[in-house]
């Protein structure tokens, strides 16, 4: 499954999109940057709260297919200005996290 194909299937807002293309292995979901840095697999869907300019950093760094705003979260407009200068996906989507992977796990069960 590509980033482009998540988009519709899980109905996600998208605040910038990059590289469309880019395939999704699965998901991983945490807020507390550091632990995503050493958790989440690369190529994975990342689910978060965390809408400020560190995200994009941390999305780059563990090389995540997209960041996916949970919970209605707005993306701040540092983060978005670091999104778009570093080609990360953002998207979001207003149910809960939980619901959200939930949502997520059925393409990779």
């Amino acid at each position: 499954m590509t980033v482009q194909d998540l988009i519709p299937a899980m109905g996600l807002t998208v605040f910038h999109l990059a590289q469309p293309e880019r395939s999704i292995s699965g998901g991983y979901v945490g807020d507390l940057l550091s632990w995503v840095m050493g958790r989440a697999g690369q190529d994975c869907a990342w689910l978060t709260i965390m809408s400020n300019q560190n995200v994009a950093a941390v999305a780059l760094m563990a090389d995540v297919s997209c960041v996916i705003l949970t919970e209605g979260v707005q993306p701040d407009a540092d983060l978005l200005r670091r999104a778009e200068e570093k080609e990360v996906n953002l998207l979001g989507i207003g149910t809960d996290t939980f619901s959200a992977a939930c949502h997520l796990g059925k393409y990779f069960a």
